[in-house]
């Protein structure tokens, strides 16, 4: 039987459809394949002879320089997503697992071209923007017509009010003023109606039951179990204050699985997240109090946006600027609400208060 470590590598290494290299700790390729070649579209010689940095998208850069340090720290590097430019200018996305080797001083890469993905990425998420906005300008076309619309008819109840109908000997008149008066009353109460139904419409079919926070965060927890692992999350976790509120199952395992992912993706590359959870009863408010140590926002610049659809605030891949939208959506449709305190670099923290 033939050993293992008698068969050659070069053809698994030369005929990958995926992106194999190895970087020296100094910042260039050693070794790459020519899938490499094929998608950035530089001959060997010109990626051999320049820094790798100098081929990454300008703004991504700078992460990537903090990440590249954790790999020189021997620390291994996976999921990352960054942005690199060809010789013809088209910026493609590559998704990396980059493993280092102290000893040799080696980093040892194989990446995935995910700019289709990332593309129909961008596109449902563009529809999804105009689908919001088309449905908020119909609401809000909707509340307006409807309130308008009273103002006019609360003035034609007061006309009613005002008539001396005993000045009025016409039957006909008369009977015709009653039907005026009927018909204008009830288009005031299905006026009224509308605009009460269209104001709980957004809560109608959501089912509440007493949620339990550690049911919940374990549930979490374990759905994105790997991803936790290879971030090397610590979690602060303190619900003896208050165990559970009454809301939606489903709306706050959203909400945990957006504020817990979120801090994963925006933590500072040198520091290990660190999530603390606690729960609260203040001024008689239940409270949740969702604090991490990632890389915090401005907020100063970002803090009336910082809920928006399809906002971003950090150069990252993975970001789509939808998670904290659908944090906010999910607190507020149900009475409650939530503010943000962060400081750059300092992290962030979430105060959510139920209704």
């Amino acid at each position: 039987m033939q050993e293992t470590t008698s068969l050659s590598l070069e053809p698994f290494f030369n005929l990958s459809m995926d992106l194999l290299c190895i970087a020296g700790y100094d910042g260039y390729f050693k070794k790459i394949n020519p899938a490499v070649v094929n998608l950035l579209g530089y001959s060997e010689e010109e990626l051999f002879s320049r820094p790798i940095r100098e081929f990454i998208y300008e703004e991504d850069r700078d992460l990537t320089a903090r990440y590249r340090e954790n790999l020189k720290n021997n620390l291994p590097l996976v999921n990352y997503e960054n942005r690199y430019v060809c010789k013809s200018g088209e910026i493609v996305w590559l998704h990396w697992t980059s493993i280092p080797l102290d000893d040799e001083k080696l980093v040892y890469a194989i990446a995935k071209n995910i700019t289709h993905k990332k593309k129909l990425e961008k596109e449902r998420i563009e529809h999804l923007i105009n689908l919001v906005d088309k449905n908020q300008e119909l609401k809000r076309l909707n509340y307006t017509t409807s309130h308008d619309l009273r103002s006019p008819v609360n003035n034609l109840l007061s006309i009613f009010g005002f008539l001396d109908v005993t000045k009025i000997d016409d039957e006909e008149i008369l009977e015709t003023l009653d039907y005026m008066k009927m018909a204008t009353e009830g288009l005031n109460r299905s006026l009224n109606k509308y605009v009460d139904l269209l104001s709980k419409k957004d809560n109608a079919n959501i089912e509440l039951e007493e949620v339990d926070f550690e049911s919940i965060l374990k549930q979490v927890k374990s759905s994105i179990s790997s991803l936790l692992v290879n971030a090397n999350v610590t979690f602060k976790v303190d619900f003896s204050a208050l165990k559970g509120v009454r809301h939606n199952v489903n709306y706050l395992e959203s909400v945990f699985l957006n504020l817990m992912t979120n801090s994963i993706k925006y933590a500072k590359p040198d520091v290990p997240p660190v999530i603390s959870i606690t729960s609260r009863i203040l001024e008689d408010r239940k409270q949740l109090v969702y604090t991490d140590n990632g890389l915090g926002f401005d907020m100063d610049k970002v803090g009336d946006k910082i809920f928006g659809l399809n906002q971003k605030f950090h150069h990252n891949g993975d970001s789509k600027g939808v998670g904290l939208y659908l944090v906010y959506n999910h607190i507020t449709n149900l009475g409650g609400k939530i503010s943000v305190d962060s400081v750059v670099d300092k992290g962030t923290t979430f105060t959510i208060t139920f209704k």
